[in-house]
């Protein structure tokens, strides 16, 4: 047991080395990095591709990489916005990591982008625990997944800097109870603030861009109670140094982490397969 400890702190470790260099190297170019999580069917995807349309509408310099484990589907919708978008397919491994999503964005993302949002996996368990360098960390849910949806996962919800509700113009036919979902939020995350969004209607429009380039542009963010250090039990200052020429041995298990926060899996490699959607052209490549 001991030893599946000690790993899975040398993982997390490992990460947030990676994690702290990639913010570096982001901030030295002007660019701030948004992770939005959510589950799988909370109109991620469609609040998204409305941000990056009124980003390019405002001649605001941003791009999208979006990461799923398998199909092109969300990077091809992306990419009606007409900013730069690439798809990574993560064969299996149900988030990202830092390290993984650095290799992806070298020689990929344009010099001049203000905001990169990425859009992780499906998941709000796994992704959780995973510092991928963000400026602004964004956690979604949609009004039909139920207001215990932040008692359900507190590390995801524990750790956001912002909570957005989505679809929120069927709330009424759904019976959402808004004010227990805040109720909710503030136990596990007190002082975090809570946007409505609705992709279909309109409300909220602009929020979640407003509130990255604040942050880009040095606003205070948020600061969980839950902070990474002390979920994570490391600082990353200790955890071994991101090497980008670090090789990993493919074939580990995975396994879901609980909801506390803890990790019940090994490390599986880095990587994945990266597609590079244009607005009117989607071309592959393997990383």
């Amino acid at each position: 047991m001991c030893r599946v400890v000690d790993l899975q702190q040398a993982v997390l470790a490992k990460n947030d080395a990676c994690a702290h260099t990639l913010r570096e190297d982001l901030a030295a170019r002007g660019t701030a990095l948004v992770n939005l999580l959510s589950s799988p069917g909370s109109g991620k995807t469609a609040l998204l591709e409305r941000e990056l349309t009124l980003a390019r509408s405002r001649g605001i310099p941003v791009a999208a990489l979006t990461a799923d484990l398998a199909t092109e589907n969300d990077a091809v919708r992306l990419a009606r916005s007409g900013v730069p978008v690439k798809q990574v397919l993560t064969d299996g491994l149900c988030h990202l990591e830092a390290e993984m999503l650095g290799g992806h964005l070298h020689g990929w993302l344009p010099a001049d982008t203000r905001l990169l949002f990425i859009e992780n996996v499906g998941n709000l368990v796994c992704p959780a625990s995973y510092d991928l360098g963000e400026a602004l960390r964004v956690v979604l849910a949609s009004v039909t997944e139920g207001e215990d949806k932040p008692l359900k996962y507190p590390t995801a919800f524990g750790l956001a800097h912002l909570v957005v509700v989505t679809k929120t113009d069927i709330a009424d036919a759904v019976s959402f109870d808004e004010k227990e979902f805040r109720a909710n939020v503030e136990q596990i995350n007190p002082g975090v603030e809570v946007v409505l969004t609705s992709a279909r209607g309109g409300e909220g429009d602009g929020l979640l861009l407003d509130r990255a380039l604040a942050a880009r542009d040095g606003a205070p963010v948020h600061i969980p109670v839950m902070t990474r250090k002390s979920h994570h039990v490391h600082d990353a200052e200790d955890g071994q140094p991101c090497d980008e020429g670090h090789t990993h041995t493919p074939d580990h298990s995975h396994r879901e982490h609980t909801h506390s926060g803890e990790h019940t899996h090994p490390h599986r490699a880095p990587g994945g397969r990266a597609h590079t959607t244009d607005p009117d052209t989607v071309a592959s490549s393997r990383s």
